[in-house]
């Protein structure tokens, strides 16, 4: 839940298009609709990590998370943000550690085959 908190949050501010969440984005380069693109994908992942089912598609919201936590990480350090860029990786080994612990039936099932040799 820590995860789904962390991105709400952001995920609130880039929606609204709070001042210092756009000039924290313009410092790194981003164009001002970029808030909007971030708003609505971070609201789709949450919305598919909270659901019961969708075992697949949380895969790929974790996947989401983490492309977005890791290039907040190299954005920031490009733009020169020393230790700041170091914050996200605060975010990022929460969602490591709620993808490694999530419950048995919010993950995807394992479709391996045991070899018959």
């Amino acid at each position: 839940m820590f995860v789904e908190f962390i991105m709400t949050a952001s995920r609130a501010l880039a929606i609204a298009h709070t001042p210092a969440f756009m000039k924290a984005l313009a410092h790194l380069g981003y164009p001002p609709y970029f808030s909007d693109l971030l708003g609505i994908g971070k609201l789709i992942e949450v919305c598919v990590l909270l659901s019961p089912r969708l075992a697949k598609l949380k895969e790929w919201a974790y996947v989401a998370f983490a492309i977005t936590v890791l290039s907040g990480c190299y954005s920031h350090f490009n733009a020169g943000d020393g230790l700041l860029a170091l914050e996200s990786l605060v975010a990022f080994t929460a969602l490591v550690v709620s993808y490694l612990t999530r419950p048995a039936n919010r993950t995807f099932p394992n479709y391996e085959k045991e070899s018959t040799l």
